[in-house]
């Protein structure tokens, strides 16, 4: 579930808060565009980051009340979001207006 915190649709950033669960299915996926921000607000979830042959770059896994609670995704790059705890919550930033991930931008493994 998500919920959209721009004032409008021609807002010029995104932010927007994600409820994940465990098991919740967020395809791998770039933003061509713009870099992300993933911030925790509560929880615990594993962020992944991918090459363009779905090569594992890096993984954080961000922790409630730990010292990592927070990442950056840069421009282009594959990633997603697994929960690792249930009533996990995300913010993501972007900048930009609302984009939604085309076809060509989700990695299948």
């Amino acid at each position: 579930m998500h919920y959209d915190l721009r004032d409008s649709e021609n807002d010029g950033s995104m932010r927007m808060l994600n409820a994940v669960e465990p098991g919740t299915v967020i395809p791998i996926h770039r933003h061509q565009h713009t870099s992300e921000e993933v911030v925790l607000l509560r929880g615990k979830v594993e962020e992944i980051l991918y090459d363009d042959h779905g090569h594992l770059l890096e993984s954080y896994l961000l922790e409630a009340g730990s010292g990592c609670v927070a990442c950056h995704v840069p421009m282009g790059c594959f990633h997603t979001c697994k929960s690792l705890q249930t009533g996990s919550v995300i913010i993501e930033f972007k900048n930009g207006k609302y984009d939604p991930v085309l076809t060509e931008d989700i990695l299948k493994l």
